[in-house]
């Protein structure tokens, strides 16, 4: 195996470039760059995250769809005689246990989006890989022929479903990832958090400003809250941290939960707790009905920010102008933690570090 090293057994010198496909918003972007990896690019079909991608990274935004993009012209954005690192989290939707469940994949053209992360992979063969995506990708068929040509090309590959909170991202979160490598094994990182010191709610949102439904924050225009409806208003102010609607007048169920097909569903208007994680936090956070998504004890849902606090982003994070809740919630809740985004970074630098200073 050729592991670069010069003579006498010397380390070479030399500069690792990375770029990030399905960039987002820059969540992944940001905690790289935090590990001290230098990212050359983002990549995103998706026009209305360059904002926070550029204001927020140091980083240029390229609005391309990823399926008709040239191999050619990825590979020219790194420098000559640069460390090629090549990473991305396909959109995950396609992957979710929710699609499994009913099938829907045949009709999702974003399936193939993997597959299209493989061909760039064989036609640039950049030096590291990494991808992070839902923990169900695993099952799938494009998952494996993505393997098969990390294979194909040489590269150790290390993948292993992992629950974010050991990472110290505050949320229920089990993610998919996966290292790669043509110079030797590499290995995904070890936990840093345990259930005795995880990063809880209390640690993340706590000292925000009280704000109510409806409100923006003076001090900060993202810290800013949903309407609710007067029927949820009311089943808020009954729902308890960690509780679920049966802690409501049954006047306020709806039809639903009074059959006995919907007594057991209670993953949804709910208030989170106070010292422990929050639940996944997904596109639709800011809406009380979609999820666990509750203030613990302010009667709203999760502001913007507060998502995006759990979600790991810093608190100065620029989303731009909030001309709309949903797409910034949107932009928020597909995102890479960037405290996952540096855990992986400081690995794959710890990895290049055996063969390069």
């Amino acid at each position: 195996m050729n592991n670069n090293r010069g003579k006498n057994n010397i380390k070479p010198t030399i500069k690792i470039e990375l770029v990030d496909l399905f960039c987002g918003i820059g969540g992944l972007t940001y905690g790289l760059r935090k590990a001290g990896i230098n990212v050359i690019a983002g990549i995103d079909n998706d026009e209305s995250c360059r904002y926070a991608y550029e204001m927020n990274n140091k980083s240029s935004f390229i609005n391309v769809d990823i399926t008709k993009c040239n191999s050619d012209k990825i590979k020219k954005l790194y420098s000559r005689n640069a460390i090629k690192v090549l990473v991305g989290c396909a959109p995950c939707q396609p992957f979710s246990s929710h699609t499994f469940k009913h099938k829907s994949k045949a009709s999702d053209t974003r399936w193939d989006l993997l597959t299209y992360f493989g061909k760039i992979i064989n036609e640039i063969r950049p030096e590291i890989v990494s991808m992070e995506n839902v923990r169900g990708i695993v099952k799938a068929d494009v998952f494996k022929m993505f393997l098969g040509v990390l294979q194909k090309n040489n590269y150790h590959v290390d993948y292993k479903v992992v629950n974010l909170p050991n990472y110290g991202v505050p949320q229920n979160r089990s993610r998919l990832i996966l290292l790669a490598s043509i110079h030797g094994k590499i290995k995904i990182p070890k936990s840093t958090h345990t259930k005795d010191n995880y990063v809880t709610v209390r640690d993340t949102i706590k000292k925000l400003q009280p704000i109510t439904v409806g409100q923006t924050s003076k001090k900060d225009p993202v810290h800013k809250a949903k309407n609710l409806s007067k029927t949820n208003l009311q089943r808020i102010k009954q729902s308890k941290p960690n509780g679920t609607w049966h802690d409501w007048d049954r006047k306020l169920l709806p039809s639903c939960y009074k059959k006995e097909s919907g007594l057991t569903y209670t993953s949804v208007y709910g208030r989170m707790g106070w010292d422990g994680v929050s639940p996944t936090i997904t596109t639709q956070f800011l809406c009380y009905g979609s999820g666990r998504f509750g203030h613990p004890t302010q009667t709203r849902a999760l502001s913007l920010r507060e998502g995006a606090l759990l979600q790991t982003f810093p608190k100065n994070y620029d989303f731009g102008e909030v001309k709309s809740m949903t797409t910034i919630a949107r932009h928020i809740g597909n995102a890479v933690p960037p405290v996952l985004g540096e855990v992986v970074g400081k690995a794959i630098k710890e990895h290049l570090g055996e063969y390069y200073d």
